[in-house]
């Protein structure tokens, strides 16, 4: 009886959203300040009409998502606009490089920096000192939790707290806007990416040479650390050849949205918040464990969190609270 009436509360029409959802007004803005962009850089983009296009389909699709949820409004018709903006993150997170590539890359210096705090490279060292299958796989679990830890504070909001539903589906995609503005003109690939292109013997010697536009045409991805291929280990490994690009390294967004997100699970739920820690915990020692940042990029992850945290809340209460 209580699935069913759940179920019914789900597909209940509800009072009808007339315009666009804060998210989908987050998405909108994004793409024309991006399209902007790719206009002034036009002659030097890879594929600018492609780009383009891209973002006609997207606001597109928002816009007849948001005509067909005025025809049959509803909890769930809701939660698919909301789903469908987070999504498309799977499509801006690879688009910041399509900008980036071609501006000097800079992991010259965040390597420096990194070397002259540690005297060492902590994303070589951490995984040569722990080289073992039960580290490998939990830590790679909790890299692979990050989309899932995103859902279940979505859909936890979504089921216990819908009336705080579209806030939080806006702070995060639009905390997410921020740090792909950023590493737009923050070119810095990574470990994986930089040590490959300078070879290990500068790496070994703590020499690290600029190496200018040559993502633009060189995207070779350091294989993880293959000590044991464990499940987990696959999965990031898969996930990683697929979607992953020389790009978005700086601060660590993994580091930083997850942060949020236990915000978020803080201010909902205590028990939500303690059943996500060690997932936390085992994501941000994944970053460099995996030899995807360096371990200022965790840091200044983790910092600015608040104050993205802090900005896009202010941004919602202050443009989309209805008075």
């Amino acid at each position: 009886m209580e699935t069913t009436t759940s179920i019914r509360k789900l597909f209940k029409r509800v009072e009808t959203h007339k315009g666009l959802f804060a998210v989908e007004k987050a998405t909108l803005i994004y793409s024309v300040l991006t399209s902007v962009l790719i206009l002034i850089l036009y002659p030097r983009l890879d594929h600018p009409l492609d780009m383009l296009a891209d973002r006609v389909l997207i606001v597109g699709t928002t816009f007849l998502l948001m005509y067909l949820y005025r025809l049959a409004p509803s909890r769930f018709a809701a939660f698919v606009r909301v789903v469908v903006q987070m999504s498309l993150l799977s499509y801006w997170y690879p688009d910041t490089f399509e900008f980036n590539r071609v501006f000097p890359n800079l992991d010259h210096v965040f390597a420096s920096v990194e070397q002259w705090l540690f005297g060492s490279q902590p994303a070589v060292g951490f995984a040569q000192r722990w080289p073992y299958l039960w580290v490998s796989e939990a830590l790679n679990m909790g890299y692979f939790f990050y989309y899932p830890m995103i859902l279940l504070v979505v859909l936890w909001y979504f089921l216990r707290r819908f009336d705080l539903f579209e806030k939080v589906s806006f702070v995060i995609v639009a905390s997410f806007f921020v740090y792909y503005l950023f590493y737009i003109f923050v070119p810095v690939a990574g470990p994986q990416f930089y040590f490959p292109a300078i070879g290990f013997d500068s790496v070994e010697a703590g020499v690290f040479p600029s190496i200018g536009d040559y993502f633009n045409h060189n995207q070779e991805l350091l294989p993880k650390p293959d000590f044991e291929k464990g499940f987990f280990y696959s999965l990031v490994e898969g996930s990683q050849q697929v979607g992953e690009r020389p790009t978005a390294a700086f601060p660590s967004s993994h580091v930083g949205m997850s942060t949020i997100l236990m915000i978020m699970a803080w201010r909902g739920s205590r028990k939500l918040f303690w059943c996500l820690m060690p997932f936390y915990l085992l994501l941000c020692a994944a970053t460099v464990y995996i030899q995807a940042h360096y371990v200022i990029d965790i840091i200044v992850g983790f910092v600015s969190a608040f104050g993205v945290y802090v900005l896009t809340t202010r941004v919602f209460k202050r443009w989309f609270v209805k008075k």
